[in-house]
């Protein structure tokens, strides 16, 4: 949004210089005190339109950047049309006197010195925001490298960390499968412990039955 001042005194300004572009072809039907009191009228309102513009180019500094282009061109256009309203006054040697056209020609030499003063304080003014424009580019791309970085940095510990957890857990499965190649020993020769106390529980029950045989035949067979 552009300044409200700034419109305001856009206003003033042309007021004044429709004012103040009427005055040449006054100056040009009139003499002696009639044409002095209008060409001290002229550099009245011809400061105060400079100074209008001087108002205006302090606005600028508080507008947006999206505005500010627009804004400073027309107030380009109002100091290159004020500065030719000037010229032309003075090129029309209107004044009737000589000291009157030494002091016109004093006023007019300050109000194009103050014209040009001011378009070159509007220009560094364009380039100084320019290079803040820049500078705060250049900060914002520093600002997304160190954070780049700090993201590199982050992805690389946690490949890190995860290369370790896969060595630990690789550890954990070549032990595992120690354990187990030792726990089927344990089972196989349990196992083959099992067949062999099968085999003697075998031999001693067809020992007992031998023995239980043998006494029962001497006992009741054997007379």
């Amino acid at each position: 949004m552009s300044s409200e001042e700034f419109e305001k005194l856009q206003e003033i300004f042309k007021s004044l210089y429709d004012e103040l572009k009427l005055m040449p072809d006054r100056l040009l039907k009139c003499q002696g005190e009639e044409k002095k009191r209008l060409v001290r009228t002229f550099d009245e309102r011809h400061g105060e339109a400079v100074e209008v513009l001087q108002g205006m180019e302090q606005e600028l500094i508080g507008v947006p950047s999206s505005y500010r282009n627009a804004m400073s061109t027309r107030l380009r256009l109002f100091r290159r049309d004020l500065g030719k309203l000037q010229r032309e006054v003075k090129s029309s040697d209107l004044s009737s006197t000589r000291p009157a056209e030494g002091a016109y020609g004093i006023y007019s030499s300050q109000n194009e010195h103050s014209t040009q003063l001011q378009s070159q304080r509007a220009l560094l003014i364009q380039g100084h925001e320019h290079l803040n424009n820049a500078s705060q580019s250049i900060e914002r791309s520093q600002r997304i490298a160190a954070e780049t970085d700090q993201i590199g940095v982050d992805i690389i510990e946690e490949l890190g960390e995860q290369r370790e957890q896969l060595d630990r857990t690789r550890d954990r499965l070549v032990n595992t499968g120690e354990n187990l190649s030792r726990s089927r020993k344990i089972l196989r020769a349990m196992s083959r412990r099992l067949m062999t106390n099968k085999l003697l529980l075998s031999v001693i029950m067809l020992m007992e039955l031998g023995i239980l045989g043998a006494v029962v035949y001497l006992k009741f067979f054997r007379k």
